[in-house]
């Protein structure tokens, strides 16, 4: 059998992890799970993986977060963000923080081993689609603008809100995210009285602006 990465999976639904871990196979040897920042950088600290498959949004906040805690402890770890967002401020973020990598949910079980394995032997890597929003962010060194509408919005109704703006049907929100119709419903209806909006047209609008979809 061929090396093994040694993998933590940091995903906040367990039954994201475990469709991971199956479509991984025996790909990758699976050494910790986690679902939440505190639990994640513990995990990490622990096993020392070669690579640390990470969420983006967390209930407890962002995967960059869980990256900068364990850097700080010393660790050179390497993380690859897996998630369902393919929006640049999420790419950017936790590439700056210090992600090697970025993927999103609709890639093989056969092209995220071999994005696993790249990023243990120190490539970077990211979706095609992807890799385009890092040139841009870093060919220039001003930092990303602060967009206080943006910042209004827990990380939940961001991933609400981009599927919304991106024509989703409350049904089709909730099951990419995995929570209630009416869960779906309470977030809108918080986006929209944040961002002072009327309907999902003006949302689209908003969002199509600030390139969030």
């Amino acid at each position: 059998m061929s090396w093994q990465p040694r993998v933590v999976i940091v995903d906040d639904h367990e039954l994201v992890r475990s469709g991971v871990k199956s479509s991984l196979g025996d790909a990758v040897h699976v050494v910790g799970e986690a679902g939440d920042i505190g639990e994640a950088v513990a995990v990490i600290l622990d096993t020392n993986p070669d690579v640390v498959l990470l969420d983006v949004h967390l209930p407890s906040g962002t995967g960059g977060e869980v990256i900068t805690q364990v850097h700080a402890e010393g660790s050179d770890v390497k993380f690859l963000a897996l998630s369902v967002s393919d929006a640049a401020d999420d790419v950017i973020g936790v590439v700056r923080a210090g992600a090697r990598g970025y993927v999103t949910k609709t890639i093989s079980g056969d092209d995220l081993a071999d994005a696993i394995r790249r990023v243990a032997e120190g490539d970077a890597v990211f979706s095609p689609r992807l890799a385009g929003f890092v040139l841009d962010a870093f060919a220039t060194n001003e930092p990303a603008p602060v967009d206080v509408e943006l910042d209004q919005l827990t990380n939940r109704e961001r991933e609400v809100m981009r599927l919304l703006a991106r024509g989703y049907a409350y049904k089709e929100v909730a099951a990419k995210l995995e929570i209630s119709v009416k869960t779906v419903e309470t977030h809108a209806s918080s986006v929209l009285r944040k961002l002072q909006l009327s309907n999902r047209h003006q949302l689209t609008t908003w969002a199509t602006k600030r390139k969030l979809v």
